[in-house]
């Protein structure tokens, strides 16, 4: 029996990841969608959300795919009007934002579901299952895209609150909390601002445990999303972003995945039929922690 939900944000991630895995849920109805611009072909399309919380308390699932600089005001509402409430990745601005909404959440007994699509990956459960109970001797992250191809147009990225490169390099970090046996916690960051604006377009993160990470906007061409991770018994990679698991440089066979939106959405479903919620903010507060202990640089302009 599907349920049904609301998209709220029709841009570049809701077209090409959400509205297609909710589209094939056995578990979601995509009733009606909330944009100033955007709409789904054969959808009820409301351009306020006030409004639509008004007009449609049958619908009792909210997924909020807005940037996250508006987010905290639509989900606080959402939460208030007694509906269940999916965040887009990273779930907030500020760790402070987040929490207020998980206690909301509480006081009002409906779910908010802090999402992370890269822990979805298909190599992502069998890397943390290999890993675990083991020594881990070093981590390399290498996760270098094209900003112009994954987000066009988009400034919000680069203003207070978008987290510049720090945006995807938070699925990077949503991985390496997800898989390693053991924490880590941040120890120093050098972080490049282009001088017109006020989030880094590259950055360096140096944590306990030898663990590093390089995260860059500029890459063109073949874009490079790898997790390299030593272990005395063996060198486990994660490429593409997770989708591909390698054991000392051979690929392994891994377990057919619905993908990572699916799942997401599947994970949503079995959290409001069990009324929990979940938001795990570890990688958050690695990126928080970059914020703070960052070195920055200043380097070339950046214009779309």
């Amino acid at each position: 029996m599907t349920r049904k939900i609301a998209l709220v944000g029709i841009g570049k991630i809701a077209r090409d990841s959400h509205v297609p895995a909710l589209e094939a849920s056995p578990d979601w109805e995509l009733a009606a969608t909330v944009s100033r611009s955007g709409s789904v072909e054969g959808v009820e399309a409301h351009g306020d959300f006030d409004a639509f919380l008004a007009a449609r308390p049958d619908i009792d699932v909210v997924s909020l795919c807005l940037p996250p600089q508006p987010r905290f005001d639509y989900a606080q509402k959402a939460l208030m009007a007694g509906r269940h409430v999916m965040l887009e990745k990273p779930p907030g601005q500020t760790l402070a934002e987040v929490h207020a909404l998980a206690a909301l959440a509480a006081t009002r007994g409906v779910t908010l579901y802090a999402s992370w699509h890269s822990r979805m990956a298909a190599g992502v459960a069998a890397a943390k299952a290999r890993l675990a109970g083991r020594a881990v001797q070093g981590v390399r992250i290498t996760w270098k895209e094209d900003v112009r191809k994954w987000h066009p147009g988009q400034d919000w990225v680069f203003e207070p609150g978008g987290m510049g490169v720090l945006d995807p390099g938070i699925n990077a970090l949503s991985i390496l909390t997800e898989i390693l046996p053991e924490p880590v916690h941040l120890t120093a960051a050098t972080l490049e601002f282009p001088e017109n604006r006020h989030t880094p377009i590259a950055a360096t993160l140096d944590f306990t445990g030898n663990v590093r990470a390089e995260f860059d906007w500029r890459q063109e061409g073949p874009q490079t999303w790898d997790i390299e991770i030593e272990t005395p018994q063996a060198r486990i990679a994660l490429r593409d972003g997770g989708a591909r698991l390698e054991i000392d440089g051979t690929g392994q066979p891994l377990a057919e995945a619905p993908g990572e939106y699916p799942a997401l959405y599947a994970r949503m479903a079995d959290l409001v039929a069990r009324g929990d919620s979940e938001v795990d903010l570890a990688p958050m507060v690695h990126v928080a922690d970059a914020m703070t202990l960052g070195r920055r640089i200043a380097v070339a302009p950046f214009a779309f």
